[in-house]
């Protein structure tokens, strides 16, 4: 079970770290990518991407020659796929970049390689990537026709770690993999023990794609009861938080903060997988979604509602007031924007209001396309001074800190509770 050369991909939020900690551990890894401007960033030893400790790991791979990125596969010993799978329409899964990753290794696979899917992905994906394999390679032998004599073993083994903690999670997080035989699981199983210190553990492939979606959607019909939560709270004239701190004493209570909704590309997307191949059964976790999602909308009126408290106030116009909104990214301190709820309020925002609409992102250089042109991103002294409304989204370590009372008071719609 030598693995000489690994290739990783996809080399994304999930892809990159994975590509270093394997070659962290002093095996030779070739991590693929479209993105030309990533492949050179990441063979000058640099990275294209906001995660602690990342930069340095990276760096002394590329020195040490065990990491290199390139624009298109080569020969290697496993392949491991981390590309997205959003929805399209109605919430439908969209496996083209799979398909699209499996049919670019498709040339290069030999005798005796290990394909693993990190994708998450709805159930039944890694038998649907055999079959895209299998069709484009006749001359091997895959597991769907051959079992345990197959020439190929493909297996999936889904990520769950926290970004922000990605490169502390990714060693010591216990791993589910399920291969489509015993042998593909214990290949691959022999793949992630290379730098893996949590538990390996073993199963099916359909079971271990079931299970990535359930972690996701328990945390999310979680977090909508929070949500939930806070727009009963807002209508009784309730802190919402003083309510969960005072619940949670509970010993057997733990209830989740809420926000401005549900981002990021696992909870915000993996649900709906089980609610599109389960439309019937899959009752509560389809309402949760649609709590969550639903979450932006109202923050945009609480909004609208703190504007005209303003203008009644003053003597502006409404096209002379500023408002800022402080976040963008779907969780704190990162750089990722991937289905931010923060980012489709700050959006809504900048369309509906005729006056300035500020945003305060301090991860990224410059504002999304969604907001060039609607909106400027200013620095976090300049925003509190000049806001006449601060709308709090992303809870950043630097908002946390920050001495609001120096800039006078505003009108402030919290959606994370720091400036209560």
């Amino acid at each position: 079970m030598t693995f000489n050369t690994i290739s990783i991909i996809g080399l994304g939020y999930i892809g990159l770290p994975t590509a270093a900690a394997f070659a962290s551990r002093g095996h030779t890894v070739v991590g693929i990518d479209i993105n030309a401007d990533a492949v050179e960033t990441i063979n000058r030893g640099e990275i294209h991407i906001v995660e602690p400790e990342l930069d340095q790991v990276v760096k002394t791979a590329v020195g040490q020659g065990y990491l290199r990125a390139a624009t298109k596969p080569v020969a290697a010993d496993a392949f491991l796929i981390a590309v997205p799978t959003p929805f399209q329409d109605e919430h439908q899964p969209d496996m083209s970049w799979v398909k699209a990753a499996a049919l670019s290794i498709a040339p290069v696979l030999k005798r005796g390689d290990l394909v693993i899917l990190e994708s998450t992905s709805p159930v039944g994906a890694t038998e649907q990537m055999a079959e895209w394999l299998a069709t484009e390679r006749p001359d091997l032998r895959f597991p769907q026709q051959a079992g345990e004599a197959a020439d190929i073993q493909i297996a999936y083994c889904p990520e769950r770690v926290l970004p922000g903690k990605i490169m502390l999670e990714l060693f010591k997080n216990d791993r589910v993999i399920g291969g489509m035989t015993e042998t593909c699981s214990q290949r691959a199983k022999a793949l992630y023990m290379l730098f893996v210190e949590g538990e390996c553990v073993i199963t099916n492939s359909r079971t271990a794609e079931m299970c990535k979606l359930t972690e996701n959607s328990f945390r999310d019909v979680n977090i909508a009861f929070a949500n939930e939560l806070s727009l009963i709270c807002a209508d009784q004239g309730i802190n919402v938080w003083e309510l969960i701190r005072l619940a949670n004493r509970h010993p057997r209570v733990n209830i989740l903060q809420p926000g401005p909704g549900v981002g990021g590309h696992c909870i915000a997307v993996d649900p709906w997988f089980i609610v599109a191949q389960n439309p019937v059964q899959a009752r509560l976790i389809r309402t949760a979604r649609e709590v969550n999602d639903s979450k932006p909308h109202w923050v945009l009126e609480q909004v609208k509602k703190a504007l005209a408290e303003c203008l009644t106030a003053s003597d502006k116009r409404a096209s002379e007031l500023t408002i800022a909104c402080f976040g963008l990214a779907f969780k704190p301190d990162i750089d990722d924007l991937r289905e931010s709820p923060a980012m489709e309020v700050a959006e809504m925002i900048a369309n509906w209001h005729f006056g300035a609409t500020l945003v305060v992102e301090p991860h990224i250089r410059q504002l999304p396309a969604r907001l060039a042109g609607k909106a400027e991103l200013a620095p976090l002294d300049e925003a509190l001074r000049k806001a006449d409304v601060r709308v709090m989204l992303v809870d950043h370590a630097a908002f946390k800190t920050a001495d609001v009372t120096q800039y006078g008071p505003r009108w402030v719609v919290d959606t994370k509770g720091v400036w209560q």
